[in-house]
């Protein structure tokens, strides 16, 4: 019997419906009787909000994404100088 992780590309899927979760989850049955895992991959959040609903967010396993990090420009640098004495 195969082991392993069987990796399913939703990026595909635009607008998930209930007809696209049960045709998910029956190829997961398919997969796990066949002794595999699936992994759902570059599943959209409107995809990964109706697993969650449908109550099968933790049957399907969703690879989740990290987004790029949002980059501020870097500030200007000042130049170095001496700071005044202090009153006393």
């Amino acid at each position: 019997m195969a082991t392993g992780t069987v990796n399913l590309n939703c990026a595909r899927i635009k607008r998930p419906d209930l007809g696209a979760i049960d045709d998910i989850a029956r190829i997961h049955l398919g997969v796990r009787r066949s002794g595999c895992d699936l992994q759902l991959t570059s599943a959209g959040d409107e995809l990964t909000a109706l697993i969650e609903f449908a109550g099968l967010g933790d049957v399907l396993r969703v690879e989740v994404q990290r987004k790029p990090e949002q980059w501020k420009e870097p500030g200007r640098v000042e130049e170095e100088r001496e700071l005044p004495d202090a009153p006393i």
